[in-house]
């Protein structure tokens, strides 16, 4: 009997940084391994035919380092854009950035439009990198086109209901996450899909994100699939629906 996996995998990718650190070298030596991470669990989950990976990459709040980081994390962004899509698109991966977008520079939202578009109609993993992203951000957002909806006269305040809010966050389309993954000893979201993980699975790791490999991939599987989830449900009843 094959294991159960999840659906959609998030992951928080921490600790780039203390990796570099510890080996005395600028940050931005992490984040050039962690990028190299990227691709080892982009390739494991598309072969593990895992549905949705999204992995939270700049957060609302990461405007908040020393300018020559979020430079450089610009930079970083926009030149895995340029020479990796292609190697996505070749192997059927679809990708997609969510989050406000607002402040990145024109040839960065150029790079992401011509990323997404060249990727739309791959059918194999939904790669979702989460950039200038934030889970009370996307709570609000839903929350001002909702108001937007009443003030023009096209529904009212009290057809409001979980599954209506839900479907007017960001990757409103896709799963709610089953497995939610943080590297390097952390054991918080930080604002990550504050909605979206209100019945998912945990995972932490004291592992640094860059020297996350394919054991630490398979641990987190392996722990998924031995959580029962129950959704409110008791134990016994979740027995019964699965046997039924």
């Amino acid at each position: 009997m094959q294991p159960k996996l999840p659906k959609h995998i998030a992951i928080v990718m921490d600790g780039n940084g203390r990796w570099a650190k510890q080996r005395h070298l600028p940050r931005m030596a992490g984040h050039y391994e962690g990028l190299k991470t990227v691709k080892r669990v982009v390739r494991a989950c598309a072969e593990a035919n895992i549905e949705v990976l999204t992995l939270f990459a700049f957060s609302s709040e990461n405007w908040q380092r020393p300018l020559p980081e979020v430079k450089g994390l610009m930079g970083l962004f926009l030149s895995a854009l340029q020479n990796e899509v292609e190697e996505l698109h070749k192997n059927n991966i679809q990708m997609r950035i969510v989050g406000d977008c607002s402040r990145f520079s024109p040839e960065l939202l150029n790079s992401i439009t011509k990323a997404q578009q060249l990727t739309a109609n791959n059918t194999g993993l939904k790669l979702i990198i989460a950039a200038d992203y934030g889970g009370r951000w996307d709570i609000v957002q839903a929350a001002r086109k909702f108001a937007q909806q009443v003030e023009q006269g096209k529904t009212t305040a009290d057809t409001l209901t979980q599954e209506l809010f839900a479907s007017l966050l960001e990757m409103a389309d896709l799963p709610e996450p089953d497995l939610f993954i943080r590297t390097s000893g952390e054991r918080r979201i930080s604002n990550f899909m504050l909605w979206q993980l209100a019945y998912t699975e945990f995972y932490f790791t004291d592992i640094f994100w860059p020297d996350v490999d394919s054991k630490i991939l398979a641990d987190a599987l392996s722990f998924y699939a031995s959580r029962q989830r129950r959704f409110g449900h008791t134990g016994e009843q979740i027995e019964q629906l699965a046997n039924a």
